[in-house]
């Protein structure tokens, strides 16, 4: 009888496990197949597939060519140069051109520029526009309310250059190829390789010819790999190998967390009798309420035609999750002292991408065995003046310094360990004027919000960063969600297509291009968290914090529920999803072939 109870007792227990398969199966359908998610090695589809790599090595790989990465490269071959020295330097970079992926609003200090190149005029450096004029303004729904702007206030731009920074970094490019760095764009990194005493080897790059579900295409083609005695991670913003790395090696051990804002960002064709190159206009205020911290930009540009570059800029560690950024940014521009800059003129491109804010307080550890972080994959962003490319270029130019000299002193070395690097940070200009403004941001966590935070900024400013004490940011962006349930829809007025815009009318504008029979990038960790998580406890957040239509919920064929579809072709490569999922289950990856946007100079 025992025996027949305990048949009994497993046959139910088979039956109900399978009925539970069975409708999480329809309920949850499978989403990911990438093979960060889902290992080739337990996939019989890649059993006799030839996964070997080629190889080739170099003295300094350098992941990423933005501001950062072409100033590292530079500056390396410029003290090789100078000593006489044969140094190879590779610049691995996933746009298809250098400058595709870049996206700024930029008004640039020309400190480490001049520092670098100091003969950038004559070079043809394309800084066209200095700032002649700026204007800092409080909006209320209907008005504005100037603010103060004297020198040394962060809002004080004279002596800057608004540029267009795609531009800026193609002209860098030319400068690291003059000067004998090789320069592979269109490659993107995918991999962290690590010696067997866990120092970084180099990297690999990504492989191609890889279907949507998964499985090796017939032109399947295995990526390389680089290795170097040292590898400068220069990848921007939260940067996917960065992450890893951040894991594998605790290098956030003795900061705080990151903190972000998503910068949304819209060139404008205006008309000429309008226009004022080098005027510099910031904005804080409506549409925001107090406790959502952000603002705008706009800056007129020199160009051919007259051309400005006009955004907004919100914390990520906003609360309701019905906000919307895109939208924001979309019915800002109807203000009366906004609307009157664009009227009569053109919208011809668009783009968004995710921004440190976290400043001193987060910035991690930036060197270890066979490598460093640099730029913005450091975390060098002022955030109360908007500007972070000329700390960018600083410190990659401080890091080729410490790296050079390390290679010198250990020339037979198969992996260099860049310590000086962090030592001459701390001893510089970015080191300080980021410790001087470390309380600004975090003061906006207070029971007056916005107004307590502008206070503290001016007295922060009166004092340059004296005051004895540092302010934590608090909790990761991830979990500043609230509920839905304890949040208010926000009521978003149609776009008139005139100033405000759909959301994929201007994904068009990006000229993304993803190949659509490859895995989707926007990887889960769990296929089942979107809907048991997200949508269930936030209403579904991630259709709102992307601004690109990547995340949208549509019913389930059966018509019981709903499910995740992410359309990974729209990504603009942004990395709000990564960063503001409040279950952190979604997982940024590179692409298969390096697609993406091109923001064509913006």
């Amino acid at each position: 009888m025992a025996c027949n109870v305990s048949l009994t007792s497993k046959l139910f227990q088979r039956i109900v496990s399978l009925s539970q398969r069975q409708y999480s199966s329809q309920v949850f359908p499978k989403i990911t197949t990438h093979y960060t998610v889902h290992p080739r090695e337990s996939d019989p589809r890649w059993k006799d597939i030839d996964m070997e790599r080629a190889v080739d090595e170099t003295d300094v790989v350098i992941i990423g060519g933005g501001p950062a990465g072409m100033s590292a490269a530079i500056r390396l071959r410029q003290l090789a140069e100078k000593e006489g020295k044969e140094l190879r330097v590779v610049v691995v970079e996933k746009a298809s051109e250098i400058g595709g992926h870049i996206l700024s609003g930029a008004c640039v200090d020309p400190k480490a520029l001049n520092e670098l190149i100091p003969d950038w005029k004559e070079k043809g450096a394309p800084l066209n526009t200095p700032v002649t004029k700026d204007r800092f303004v409080y909006l209320t729904e209907k008005g504005s309310i100037p603010l103060p702007v004297f020198p040394g206030m962060p809002m004080y731009n004279h002596g800057n250059y608004v540029v267009r920074l795609g531009h800026v970094v193609q002209w860098l490019g030319e400068q690291a190829e003059a000067a004998g760095v090789e320069v592979f764009s269109g490659i993107a990194a995918s991999e962290v390789l690590y010696n067997e005493d866990g120092s970084v080897k180099g990297i690999a790059t990504g492989d191609v010819g890889i279907a949507k579900d998964g499985s090796p295409k017939e032109q399947f083609e295995r990526g390389m790999e680089l290795h170097a005695k040292c590898t400068i991670f220069a990848e921007g913003c939260h940067g996917h190998l960065t992450k890893q790395l951040s894991k594998k090696l605790n290098l956030r051990e003795h900061c705080e967390t990151q903190t972000y804002g998503i910068g949304i960002k819209e060139v404008w064709e205006i008309p000429a009798e309008k226009h004022q190159p080098g005027l510099v206009e910031h904005s804080i205020g409506w549409p925001l309420d107090k406790f959502t911290y952000g603002g705008s930009f706009l800056y007129h540009l020199n160009e051919p035609t007259p051309t400005i570059a006009i955004g907004f800029v919100i914390g990520l560690d906003y609360q309701n999750p019905y906000l919307s950024p895109f939208k924001e940014f979309q019915r800002f521009k109807h203000h009366p002292s906004i609307a009157k800059h664009l009227q009569g003129g053109k919208r011809i491109a668009y783009g968004a991408r995710a921004l440190n804010e976290g400043g001193y307080q987060s910035i991690p550890k930036l060197s270890f065995p066979g490598g460093c972080l640099i730029g913005c994959t450091a975390g060098f962003l002022n955030v109360p003046k908007i500007k972070g490319v000329h700390y960018a270029m600083k410190s990659a130019m401080l890091a080729a310094e410490g790296i050079f000299e390390n290679l010198q002193e250990s020339a037979d070395a198969s992996c260099i360990y860049p310590k000086s690097y962090e030592e001459k940070l701390k001893s510089s200009w970015v080191y300080s004027e980021l410790k001087a403004v470390r309380n600004i941001r975090p003061a906006f966590h207070n029971p007056l919000g916005l107004y307590g935070g502008v206070a503290y900024g001016a007295f922060a400013t009166l004092t340059k960063g004296f005051e004895p004490w540092t302010f934590s940011h608090g909790d990761p962006d991830s979990k500043r969600l609230k509920p839905a349930k304890e949040c208010k829809p926000i009521d978003y007025p149609k776009p008139d297509g005139v100033l405000s815009f759909d959301l994929l009318s201007s994904v068009a504008l990006t000229g993304t291009n993803h190949e659509g029979d490859q895995p989707a990038h926007l990887t889960l960790m769990d296929d089942t968290i979107p809907v048991k998580n997200n949508l269930g406890v936030y209403d579904g957040p991630e259709g709102r914090f992307c601004p690109a239509g990547v995340y949208e919920y549509v019913p389930l064929e059966s018509g019981d529920g709903q499910r995740l579809q992410i359309n990974a072709q729209n990504c603009i490569h942004c990395k709000t999803c990564d960063i503001k999922d409040p279950s952190q289950n979604i997982n940024w990856v590179v692409p298969e072939g390096s697609g993406g946007p091109a923001y064509n100079g913006m």
